[in-house]
């Protein structure tokens, strides 16, 4: 278990790099739900890409951050931990982003084919404009979409959910002990 170099706003998180003989079980490279378990606790969590064509996963589901629960847990930053992981049989139904919401909610054509896509699709849909770095690069993005999804567009073009050939994607920094 690691913590990030640069947590940002949120509170304290840690993450878990998975070995790549790990993530090439699973069914593809980009985000993916799994069933995990950590020391007798049991969840339902989305893996992300780390654009070497692995994953990660973002603990803060699992665990808030604090010196109590982790020794209550039996748990310490920098522990290597066994973790169980299982691809879900089923892709669930990906939240939709506010934004994205909104602007399919006045496109009834761009709506009309998003409910026509796969579970599959609306996640890379998502993921394309959640990966983003910037608020205008997002905006466009959901506009590009709704544009795309009206033209008939099942799938969003030119998108490497696992980041590898753009680079994407990345596991966050450790903090170096």
């Amino acid at each position: 278990m690691l913590c990030p170099a640069q947590p940002g706003e949120d509170e304290a998180w840690a993450f878990l790099l998975l070995p790549k003989a790990v993530s090439d079980t699973l069914p593809r490279r980009g985000r993916t739900s799994v069933e995990v378990s950590i020391k007798g606790c049991h969840f339902h969590a989305t893996l992300e890409p780390d654009g070497q064509l692995s994953h990660w996963l973002k603990l803060s589901h699992w665990l808030k951050l604090s010196q109590e629960r982790l020794e209550a847990a039996g748990v310490s930053v920098g522990e290597m931990l066994t973790v169980q992981i299982a691809a879900l049989a089923q892709e669930p139904e990906p939240q939709l982003p506010d934004d994205l919401r909104q602007a399919l909610a006045v496109s009834p054509s761009a709506a009309a084919v998003w409910h026509a896509t796969t579970t599959l699709a609306r996640l890379d849909w998502i993921h394309w404009i959640e990966s983003a770095k910037q608020a205008k690069t997002r905006s466009d993005r959901v506009i590009a979409a709704c544009d795309m999804l009206s033209a008939g567009k099942k799938r969003v073009c030119c998108f490497d959910s696992s980041g590898f050939y753009s680079k994407s994607f990345s596991a966050p920094k450790a903090v170096e002990e």
